[in-house]
């Protein structure tokens, strides 16, 4: 019997490489579900009524400042900034004793800084070809989701409530990270930029 290969010793796994591969088999059935929604065609008869709307809103000049023309690249991933900070801001003090008229108001400014980012977003999105634009619209969709849950969070909170607030604010940054992941890949693995035309 050859003892020799019970005798050599069995490289140890790294403690982390489990987590890795976790890791690596979530983004794989996220990047599978994502070419998924990119080929299915389910949503298409909306998507170009939404674009036409879009397209024909009297905006003039203003349009290619949405769209980001004279910075060179969109203005919408800038906006989005307000909301988001406000967001995770009044996510870290509601952990903070004695924070929750802060929490409040930055929940409220998060709100306020919606509507010029969503009219950017929406003005970008409008000139997208299908595969981007059915993706976009699943942002889109994902960030009614975390206007609604910061909204009621805000009410909650006004009306005395701060543990549903709380709550609700945990279920809105949830929808935030899934509409920042789905924003992340149309402009960078579906590559999306602003128009270079001038």
């Amino acid at each position: 019997m050859n003892t020799h290969a019970l005798d050599t010793p069995v490289p140890d796994r790294p403690p982390h490489a489990g987590r890795r591969s976790a890791l690596s088999a979530v983004a794989t059935h996220w990047l599978k579900g994502l070419d998924r929604l990119e080929r299915t065609t389910v949503a298409d008869p909306v998507i170009r009524r939404l674009q036409r709307t879009v397209r024909s809103l009297p905006l003039g000049g203003a349009r290619d400042v949405l769209r980001g023309r004279p910075l060179g690249h969109p203005l919408h991933p800038i906006l989005v900034q307000v909301p988001i900070g406000c967001w995770l801001s009044a996510g870290v003090l509601d952990v903070v004793p004695g924070a929750g008229r802060a929490a409040t108001t930055l929940t409220a400014v998060g709100l306020a800084g919606v509507a010029p980012a969503a009219v950017a977003g929406w003005v970008d999105w409008a000139d997208l070809p299908p595969r981007q634009a059915r993706v976009g619209l699943a942002h889109a969709a994902a960030n009614a989701a975390a206007v609604t849950c910061y909204a009621l969070s805000l009410g909650a909170r006004l009306r005395g409530g701060p543990v549903k607030g709380r709550l609700w604010s945990v279920a809105g940054l949830a929808a935030v990270a899934v509409t920042g992941a789905l924003g992340g890949h149309v402009a960078y693995r579906q590559a999306v930029g602003a128009d270079p035309t001038p």
